[in-house]
Order: C-alpha cells, then structure tokens, then sequence
C-alpha cells in the first residue's frame, strides 16, 4: 500500500470507528506458538471478536487441548449481524464460551459451544462485558486502533495479561510509553516484515501487486504488544559499530547523539542515544535503559530544551513534520533538521 493512501485509510478508520482490520490465522499461529507455555489452565477472552470473520476463537478453539486451557470465551459485537451455527440474521449481542472437547474428535463442534446474548451491544467497555473480563487470566484479540489507550488501560485496570495486536505508533502514546518505560508492556515477535495483512471490506487496499490479497487490507506498523515473557526480551543486541563524532550527529537541545538506525547503536558509547521507536523490536530491558521519549511534552519532561530563539524561524518550514517544543533536533548546514520520534536510552553495560 502506499503510504499516503494507507495513512489515509488508517485516518478514516479512526474517524469512523470502522477500524476492525480481522487477522489472519497464520499471523495469530506464528505469534502465539511462542507462548505457550503461559496458557495452561488459564482462562482465555477475546473481547473484540466476531467469531465469523475473526480467527483468535479459530485458533483458541482447535488448539483447546494443545495449549491446556481452561476455558475460551469470546465476545461479539451486535452490529456484526450473526449467529454463528445458522444462517439467520441476529442483531443481538452474543458471547461464546468453550471449555473443551466433549465427544473425542478433538473438534470444537458446535455442540459443545455455548451461545449466550448480552444485554448490551458487546462493547468491552460495557458492565457486562467486564465482568467477563475479570474471569478471564489471558486476553488475546485485535482492539481497535482508534481506541487502544482505552483498550490498553482496562487491561491495566484488571491486571489482566495479555497479547495483542496494534499499530506501532501506539509505542508515542503518552500512556502506552510509560507502561513500556515502566516494564509493564513491550512488543511480540511481530509480522513479517512489520506489515500485516487484514480481512476489512471497508476500504480499498493500496498495496502493491506482489502484496495485495483480495479482500484484505495491508497495513504497515503493525505489532503485537503484550506483558507475557518471553525469550525474545532477554536476548542482547549485538552491536559491532564504533563511535565517533563525525559520523553521530549530536542534538541541539538535548545532550544525546542520534542513532538513526537500530543496529548501528555504537557498541562503545556510554552516553544517551536517540534511536527509532522500532528499536523497542530489539529491546531488552537488561542491556539498555529505557530514559524517555524525545517528542513534545514527553520530551520536556526529561529536560529536551525549547527551541532555540534563533532557531524558531524555522518552526515554519518544518510544522507540516509535526515539530514542536520539546521535539529532538539537529543543526545540519545551519539548517533545523528534526528525526522521526525517537526514544532516548543508555546502554547499561558501558
């Protein structure tokens, strides 16, 4: 897709709360293989699921006894106009709940699945809805990125664990930063190629021809975020390159160098770097210390300085990047040059 169009689209969702990009079951397969060992006997909700478009009950289900639950359930919206085991239109909210398989085929049949209405629409947000929250252990589905803060924070609330999937942006969000600063949150092993393909009718997929899957939408910057360990977290990056002053640019109005990609983090500096946020891909919160966000207000907070009285002319020709107090930036030819959000860390092993 490109950019500009998929920003377009990603923009529109988030004005219309029509952001329901479904994953694919080969996504949620790829991801969650790498936790299993977290779900027995635990209770599993996906909380933002149409069971006939949406495949984490898919998956939960068929993998039931591989992966030791004790219980699935899954909420589905009213407007998704369903009922899952017939063909009858159904304006009711529903839940479903699976405790395993009953007659030995190791098949979620339906059976063995128990449809109940909800009084309200579904939303997550809704009394009954947390109810069902508060049973669960493990909360596993694809939130709407229009409302991921709120998402996020009633997991918080709840002291819920969870695996979910949003958009890497997120990682700038004021709130979501501190839960990652505080070791409360980090990112899953992630899409290939960072970029997922979704089931969304809503709006026309720009994706070039190699990339394009009919009736799918292919957006870029998209992870999973979660609070389980695992491996990945623990695991040092390796670092080969040497400092030095001619090839690091130093800012402006913060004492850092700035780093503008991940593995070119020089493996002998000891001092604060600003890299990208898709640093957080490789982060392990043992080798580098997280010390805060270098835009706006978050950059303020941890003492990135005002712009400089002489420098403010330029405010005008960079506004349309978004740059404002607060922001990192350097001066390359006595020009204002201003790097996309950057993280500030240390290395805690120099």
């Amino acid at each position: 897709m490109a950019k500009k169009s998929q920003n377009t689209n990603l923009t529109l969702a988030k004005a219309n709360k029509k952001d329901e990009f479904y994953t694919q079951l080969s996504d949620i397969e790829k991801e969650l293989k790498h936790y299993k060992k977290h779900f027995k006997d635990k209770v599993v909700l996906c909380n933002c699921d149409d069971p006939r478009v949406s495949n984490f009950f898919h998956f939960f289900s068929y993998n039931f006894e591989k992966f030791g639950l004790k219980k699935l359930i899954a909420t589905c919206y009213k407007s998704q106009d369903m009922d899952l085991f017939s063909q009858n239109a159904s304006e009711k909210a529903i839940y479903l709940e699976y405790d395993g398989d009953k007659n030995g085929d190791n098949v979620p049949n339906p059976e063995e699945i128990g449809i109940k209405h909800l009084q309200g629409d579904g939303d997550f947000r809704s009394a009954e809805c947390i109810e069902l929250l508060k049973q669960a252990d493990i909360v596993v589905t694809n939130p709407p990125f229009s409302l991921f803060r709120e998402y996020v924070a009633q997991l918080i609330e709840y002291d819920k664990k969870f695996v979910i999937v949003g958009h890497q942006n997120a990682i700038t969000y004021k709130e979501i930063f501190k839960l990652i600063k505080e070791d409360k949150l980090w990112l899953g092993f992630g899409f290939t190629g960072g970029a997922g393909h979704f089931i969304n009718t809503q709006y026309e997929d720009y994706a070039t021809a190699g990339d394009h899957k009919e009736g799918m939408i292919r957006v870029s910057g998209v992870h999973w975020f979660t609070n389980l360990d695992i491996n990945k977290r623990h695991e040092d990056l390796i670092l080969f390159k040497k400092y030095s002053p001619e090839e690091f640019s130093t800012y402006e109005n913060f004492d850092a160098i700035n780093v503008d990609v991940t593995k070119q983090i020089p493996v002998d500096y000891s001092g604060i770097m600003g890299v990208p946020i898709t640093f957080l891909d490789k982060y392990n919160p043992d080798q580098f210390e997280i010390i805060g966000l270098g835009i706006s207000n978050s950059g303020i907070e941890v003492g990135v300085q005002p712009y400089k009285l002489e420098h403010k002319k330029y405010r005008k020709e960079i506004q349309k990047r978004g740059a404002v107090d607060g922001d990192l930036y350097m001066m390359k030819n006595n020009i204002v040059e201003v790097p996309y959000a950057r993280i500030l860390i240390k290395n805690k092993k120099l």
